[in-house]
């Protein structure tokens, strides 16, 4: 589970520093693995100004480029087309290590002419693959200022290994709430506001096997208009190695990373009727969104319009029914799907994806029709268009549970000695041993045939 700490304060309120975040979340179980702090690494790359870029004396295609760094104006010499006047860059000083070929910088003479540093490129800064030209950074982007808080790459990107008993932690906002729980700060609230439905949706939900699928809310919008995300989603999905691809499907992925709540869109122009949730019969083929054909063994939960199948419940979606460019009306599902169903769909077909990862450990079954408006109002408000009345099928299962509990034994099961059974003082005292790591008295016995563990 990957999040940048930005990410993680849009959902924490608090005060604490990088380190003692990451050592309150492996004291809870969550266990750091990785901290990329790439605002470090390119601590020492610059904003600057070119005054000005003036043909290289003995070279065509190279300038001589006067470069103003903040405290003090060298010379650089620079081959890059782009190279002109006026441009704010991001300067190498000497001395510094270029990321993407691990080059120490030094005093240069280019074609007879002196270079002191270096305007790099997206493919040096390992930001893209564009080497052919310099970065050229926005008009108002402060000379000397760090290049990477200009960008925002100054965001430590935290690695978090989540154990599968912990599925409220596969999104940013339940690893806040855990951090807030540990009292290291104050969990945002989360403003849902209900979108009023204009219309009545056209299309209709029917589950046909309530057991894989309890719940299902859907939403017709249409008049939306499908085009690149706005920076800041662009940018949160690509903090974490995700691909922006479009507004819409950028918003799914957002909402299964940030609030650990897959969600799916379909084009509704493509639909031929309404959905029908059911168990597959086998035999049935769906071109899926990676590009992959598979052809249904039976017992997979299956999404199907007229036309057969075009989705699977809880893994993926289909290929006939994505969202493009050209995309104007949308339908949005918001579901529940059963994890011994969505982890045997995934296995039966060999096919991994992280709506199956979250959907097999378990979701908040009591954050579906919360999702439901949070995802409407992401569409409207990047997307535009208006909003059908929610469609209902199934209902939000019972997951209440009673559970009785004796404080006399949890006494006991901690180990204060404070028990007169006579069965627990005479396996204490032959159980009694010491701790590995911190040589604490601890007890471990077990009732000998009676099938269970104390």
């Amino acid at each position: 589970m990957k999040f940048t700490l930005s990410w993680l304060k849009s959902h924490l309120e608090t005060d604490a520093d990088l380190e003692t975040i990451v050592r309150t979340l492996t004291m809870q179980g969550l266990e750091v693995d990785d901290v990329t702090d790439r605002g470090k690494d390119l601590a020492a790359f610059r904003v600057a100004y070119v005054v000005s870029a003036e043909p290289h004396p003995n070279a065509d295609k190279l300038r001589v480029c006067r470069v103003d760094t903040g405290s003090e104006t060298l010379q650089v010499v620079c081959g890059a087309p782009n190279a002109r006047a006026g441009l704010k860059v991001v300067f190498a000083p000497t001395g510094s290590t270029i990321p993407r070929s691990g080059t120490v910088l030094k005093e240069a003479t280019i074609r007879g002419v002196a270079s002191s540093g270096m305007m790099c490129s997206g493919f040096e800064m390992n930001l893209s693959e564009d080497h052919d030209g310099i970065i050229e950074l926005p008009e108002d982007a402060p000379v000397g200022a760090p290049f990477a808080s200009v960008l925002g790459l100054d965001d430590p990107l935290l690695d978090v290994k989540i154990t599968a008993n912990r599925a409220d932690c596969l999104g940013v906002r339940g690893i806040a709430r855990d951090l807030a729980a540990a009292g290291l700060g104050t969990l945002k609230p989360l403003t849902v506001d209900a979108v009023p439905g204009k219309f009545s949706s056209p299309i209709g939900v029917e589950i046909e096997d309530r057991k894989a699928c309890p719940m299902f809310i859907g939403r017709l919008i249409r008049g939306v208009k499908n085009g690149p995300s706005p920076k800041w989603l662009a940018d949160r999905l690509t903090s974490i190695g995700l691909r922006p691809i479009s507004a819409l499907v950028d918003i799914t992925n957002f909402t299964t990373f940030d609030l650990d709540r897959p969600l799916h869109v379909f084009d509704a122009t493509k639909l031929q009727g309404s959905l029908r949730v059911h168990r597959a019969q086998g035999g049935e083929s769906l071109k899926a969104l990676n590009g992959k054909d598979y052809v249904l063994t039976g017992g997979e939960t299956a999404i199907s319009d007229a036309s057969g199948v075009i989705s699977l419940g809880g893994v993926i979606g289909g290929e006939s029914t994505g969202c493009n460019e050209a995309t104007t009306d949308v339908f949005l599902e918001v579901a529940l799907f059963d994890t011994v169903r969505t982890a045997a769909t995934g296995r039966a077909l060999n096919l991994q994806s992280d709506a199956r990862y979250r959907f097999e450990r378990g979701l908040d079954p009591a954050f579906v029709f919360e999702a439901a408006e949070i995802a409407t109002r992401l569409v409207l408000d990047l997307c535009g268009g208006e909003a059908s009345e929610l469609v209902v099928a199934g209902a939000i299962p019972d997951w209440h549970r009673s559970v009785s509990i004796r404080p006399s034994r949890v006494e006991s099961l901690g180990g204060n000695g404070d028990s007169t059974d006579p069965d627990d003082t005479r396996l204490r005292n032959q159980c009694r041993r010491k701790c590995a790591c911190c040589h604490h008295p601890v007890l471990a016995w077990r009732y000998r045939g009676r099938g269970r563990s104390r």
